[in-house]
């Protein structure tokens, strides 16, 4: 057996022998008991929505409507009229709401948010807010109707919503405007993105974001009512106020009133896991402490009798997503497709990857993400390439690198779903094949480095055969997205890939025709690295030390993946040379992209948030079709 070998096995018997004495440790890196550990609740009860309602999952005829409030309530319903009614007349038709309390949210120290309930927080605590989902059913073909809500509270007082509008999914040959976002992150500029996207682009049809929706995903105020004005929903809903100062000026954006008209398709991605659960600990804590599942299986298997003494195989399934990672908020907010998963062993069913058809478009939505780890090999960082100096002799603390949460390689079970889905009729039939997913395929940001494939760990040992790292590498040959997902996108004809992670805008095109764009730029660029800028990556050596690293696997410049990026085809930035740049990337100008269906067009579009009376360009725009 290679020392590496029995070095690992001897880490995995460390992890079962340690598993009883981790209860003592930590609440980070604790195994959770999930009949002991109960978040402290504090109860809110306002007589308001806590959100407008917004637009989910339309099919032919119907649409889902759904909103929010701090009250369990009654008599929740949504009212709904015929396309020549006025906007302020009474709306004959209803549909009683489905009730349901979220399970997961929740407030903390870090916490941004102007409730009396909610104040100065020293742990963190559970934050009481409960969904409505009404169906609306019997709409005309192509037609947009009235709408709005009403829910009832304890007190008996009714809180109603505006009149907005709505529609059943759109038939084939419908124009449709698509909005293309990602990464909001609750980021400076979100608020002025939207609101500059609705007074450009008018009423959207639906909205495409390629994930990243909040920070930290389990934080309710980051949804609902972030006090800076940077909120998911009311910058989505045009109900916030940020202020954001450029050059000495202060200007207050309003956000966007979309979601309310058009039904929002999001997909996974690493800002929508949250790492292992902990009742009192700080929320920004517990997202960053995922680890993979077969790590949280394998202490569970070793040690079942200690957690789950009656053998119940829903508290065993609860404990191992309680020690791994979850999108259990996530999945809570949205209504999405529903998917078939291709398991022989059992039956189960996930919104996690989806595929709709809208018009003339088949979306497949995927979920290609894995977590985030600092890339500095600082000895106190747990970070992508190596464990923490502090926590080599405790396997229990380690962050496995840059693991990655659902498999995509050829033969997971989200590939051979995947495989199914493209060869469809709904698939092949469709006028435009769009694939949407987070991490990106092709993309001249930082966020593409290491290789998107399962971490290679590697021991580092002194002459005394003690252990000195735990390193990981990231051999750019198995990266799943680039040797297995692309040509198998590509071969099925796909139109255009859709993602984000990089906080940049910049497109490509593959010689088989495919168009990969990414326009995430809100207010957290890191940069594109082209030309003269590079990467972060790891040093082929590190001094004093024999580790090594592959410079093949680290590219510092442009695109990893061999793609030469496309110059915007009306305004490109430019150097200080004046040559103009294949990118946006900017904490000053943001960025938004529409698809329209009619010409099959993308167009993307910037703002200026330092010249706040300066009208939106067009910089871009391309057509798909081969």
């Amino acid at each position: 057996m290679r020392r590496e070998d029995l070095t690992l096995l001897t880490a995995g018997l460390l992890l079962v022998l340690t598993a009883v004495l981790l209860i003592a440790l930590e609440p980070r890196v604790s195994p959770v008991d999930p009949s002991s550990q109960v978040t402290p609740e504090v109860t809110a009860v306002p007589t308001q929505l806590l959100t407008d309602p917004f637009l989910q999952y339309p099919t032919p005829g119907t649409v889902r409507v759904v909103w929010f409030t701090e009250f369990e309530g009654q008599d929740h319903q949504v009212r709904w009229g015929v396309p020549d009614q006025r906007p302020d007349a009474n709306l004959p038709n209803q549909a009683p709401a489905i009730t349901t309390q979220l399970a997961r949210t929740r407030e903390d120290g870090q916490s941004r948010l102007d409730h009396p309930n909610f104040a100065d927080l020293q742990q963190t605590v559970r934050r009481p807010i409960w969904r409505h989902e009404a169906v609306v059913t019997g709409l005309p073909p192509g037609q947009r109707v009235p709408y709005r809500v009403a829910s009832t509270g304890p007190d008996g007082t009714v809180a109603e919503s505006r009149v907005f509008s709505l529609a059943g999914a759109p038939m084939a040959g419908q124009p449709l405007k698509i909005l293309l976002t990602s990464d909001h992150q609750n980021m400076p500029m979100t608020a002025a993105n939207l609101q500059k996207a609705e007074e450009a682009l008018g009423r959207v049809d639906a909205v495409f974001f390629a994930g990243d929706l909040v920070n930290i995903p389990d934080r309710a105020s980051e949804w609902f009512d972030d006090s800076r004005g940077c909120g998911f929903f009311p910058c989505l809903q045009g109900n916030t106020s940020y202020a954001l100062e450029r050059n000495g000026r202060t200007v207050n954006y309003r956000g966007g009133e979309i979601i309310q008209h058009a039904p929002l398709f999001p997909s996974l991605g690493n800002h929508e896991v949250m790492g292992r659960f902990a009742a009192t600990a700080p929320l920004g804590e517990q997202f960053n402490q995922p680890v993979p599942r077969s790590v949280a299986v394998g202490l569970y298997e070793a040690n079942a009798d200690l957690f789950n003494p009656s053998g119940d195989p829903s508290l065993r399934r609860q404990w191992i997503i309680d020690n791994s990672f979850n999108s259990d908020t996530y999945e809570a907010l949205f209504s999405l497709p529903v998917t078939q998963v291709p398991n022989p062993d059992r039956s189960e069913t996930t919104s996690r990857y989806y595929a709709i058809t809208l018009g003339d478009i088949r979306l497949v939505s995927l979920y290609v993400t894995q977590i985030w780890r600092p890339f500095n090999l600082s000895a106190t960082t747990r970070g992508r390439y190596q464990e923490r100096e502090a926590d080599l002799s405790t396997p229990q603390n380690w962050g496995h690198g840059q693991h990655i949460f659902e498999p995509i390689e050829r033969g997971s079970l989200q590939y051979q779903w995947l495989e199914q889905e493209l060869a469809s009729d709904a698939f092949r039939q469709a006028r435009y094949k769009v694939v949407m997913m987070h991490h990106p395929p092709h993309t001249l940001g930082d966020n593409i480095v290491p290789a998107f494939t399962n971490p290679v760990r590697r021991y580092d040992r002194d002459g005394a055969d003690r252990l000195t790292a735990v390193r990981y590498e990231y051999p750019r040959a198995d990266d799943h997205i680039a040797r297995d997902l692309v040509p198998l996108l590509e071969q099925a004809g796909v139109d255009l890939v859709f993602y984000g992670h990089s906080h940049l805008w910049n497109r490509f095109v593959s010689p088989q025709g495919t168009h990969y764009l990414e326009t995430s730029n809100v207010g957290n660029s890191y940069g594109a690295f082209w030309k003269d800028a590079a990467r972060p990556v790891p040093p082929e050596t590190i001094e004093g030390s024999a580790v090594t690293y592959s410079p093949t696997d680290y590219i510092a410049q442009g695109d990893p993946n061999g793609l030469e990026p496309v110059v915007p085809t009306l305004v490109p930035q430019r150097d200080g040379s004046g040559q103009p740049l294949p990118y946006l990337a900017s904490n000053d100008i943001t960025a938004f992209s529409v698809f329209e269906t009619e010409t099959g067009t993308i167009s993307s579009y910037y703002f200026d948030t330092r010249q706040p009376g300066s009208e939106v360009v067009k910089f871009d725009e391309f057509r798909l079709g081969r």
